[in-house]
């Protein structure tokens, strides 16, 4: 028999398959450690590139401080993020990128790009939105900008990044544990974020795309909603209506939307019933091939106390406010009902949290 060209019927030539095949493990490694350490250097940079990101002023901050929102030449935003220099997020359709607005002020632009399937339609949908609506726990719209081809949106900047990767990135996790009651305030933040969008704004807004990725973090202890480019808006959503192409994330998107293609309100309270369960749990949306809503339904619909704490994020090392994390499972199982007319609104989601937190962890944001 042969192997890398060297007969195996001498022992001699053992040794040198030996050292070819430890050659390549080798290669392999050193290859393998290359790449992480160019990546980790590279995120790093960008970290402390943002975190230096100083100079001269490039916009007129006046008006977006007023809390005005106006239109944009491209010139003004490729000078405010530096020719688009430093990338903040991506999305499926954009890129964000820090963006200067002068006076010690920062936004955040986010480029829709129509190769990566952001039409103009969803650009225009999503600004439309967003003019609509105003809420602490939503990121807010500064300006835009459609000029020469580009698709521009000038947005709140939350500088903590997002829920996802503070919870799931090593870079986030270096932070420290994410703590339990940083856990129910943040999710009582996108509650009343949604519970506006549902029930205050006019017309109502159906996010479609709630997710840990989508809620940016102001620090540990509060959160705000974003990317508005999946919304649906009417005066009757609650009605049903004509089948719509499935729209949001993978683990996320409520099982009834799935089933019948007619999108509701109830479809944001599945996804908070998941982000409630990825609270919970430590874990991400999706478990292999099973969802997070899958994957926990045997624990999560048992009443034992001891299978309760089980399900537990391992870093939280048990400090848990039990009555709490009860409450949380109540309320995420009720969200995630098969039946979306047997789940509850989110102002009763708010009620529900609000009510088992402790008085000195649930003031909301300043408008």
């Amino acid at each position: 028999m042969w192997f890398f060209g060297f007969s195996t019927t001498n022992p001699r030539n053992y040794w040198i398959i030996g050292a070819i095949i430890l050659v390549i493990i080798l290669t392999l490694i050193l290859k393998h450690l290359a790449i992480y350490l160019e990546y980790s250097h590279k995120h790093n940079q960008e970290d402390d590139e943002s975190e230096r990101y100083k100079g001269s002023s490039k916009i007129d901050c006046s008006k977006c401080c007023s809390g005005a929102i106006r239109t944009y030449a491209l010139e003004e935003l490729k000078s405010a993020t530096r020719d688009f220099r430093i990338r903040i997020g991506v999305g499926a359709t954009s890129v964000v990128y820090l963006a200067e607005l002068g006076d010690g002020q920062f936004g955040a632009v986010k480029r829709v790009m129509e190769e990566k399937g952001g039409s103009k339609k969803m650009f225009l949908d999503e600004v439309s939105v967003l003019l609509r609506i105003s809420h602490p726990n939503l990121v807010g719209l500064l300006g835009f900008c459609l000029d020469k081809g580009e698709q521009l949106l000038l947005l709140e900047y939350v500088p903590n990044k997002s829920l996802f990767d503070r919870m799931h990135t090593r870079h986030g996790q270096s932070s420290g544990t994410l703590s339990w009651s940083s856990r129910l305030s943040i999710a009582l933040d996108i509650a009343r974020a949604l519970d506006y969008l549902h029930s205050v704004a006019d017309p109502a807004v159906i996010h479609r795309d709630v997710k840990s990725s989508n809620i940016l973090l102001v620090n540990d202890n509060h959160a705000k909603l974003a990317d508005f480019g999946l919304c649906k808006l009417g005066h009757d959503i609650q009605s049903a209506q004509t089948p719509t192409t499935i729209k949001g994330s993978l683990g996320y998107v409520d099982t009834c939307y799935l089933n019948t293609g007619l999108v509701s309100p109830k479809s944001d309270v599945y996804s908070f019933g998941v982000l409630l369960l990825e609270l919970i749990t430590g874990l991400k949306s999706v478990q292999g091939s099973t969802t997070l809503a899958e994957w926990t339904e045997e624990c999560r619909k048992n009443k034992n106390v001891e299978v309760m704490v089980g399900m537990l994020d391992s870093k939280l090392k048990g400090d848990v406010n039990v009555q709490q994390l009860h409450v949380l499972i109540d309320v995420a199982n009720l969200a995630l009902l098969e039946n979306c007319h047997g789940r509850p609104d989110m102002n009763y989601i708010v009620d529900r949290i609000s009510s088992c937190m402790e008085p000195d962890i649930q003031p909301e944001l300043p408008v």
